[in-house]
């Protein structure tokens, strides 16, 4: 295998493993019975509600250090 083979490998795998970061959100919305229920509360909001845009939240930011590490 050359460097050059051999780099792009490893580049691969790297990417691979930042990009495994993105299930996450998936993996934590994949089962509403686990946070189908209305308490506890946050400013009056049941758990299903906050607990599903804390997501969006998170989401969005592994999406940014997903592609911050992609892009070098």
């Amino acid at each position: 295998m050359t460097p050059e083979q051999k780099g792009k490998a490893e580049s691969r795998t790297r990417r691979s493993r930042w990009v495994l970061l993105l299930l996450l959100p998936y993996l934590g919305l994949c089962f509403p019975i686990v946070y189908a229920q209305s308490t506890p509360a946050l400013w009056g909001f049941p758990f299903f509600y906050w607990y599903q845009f804390a997501w969006v939240i998170l989401a969005s930011a592994l999406l940014a250090i997903v592609y911050r590490k992609l892009k070098t």
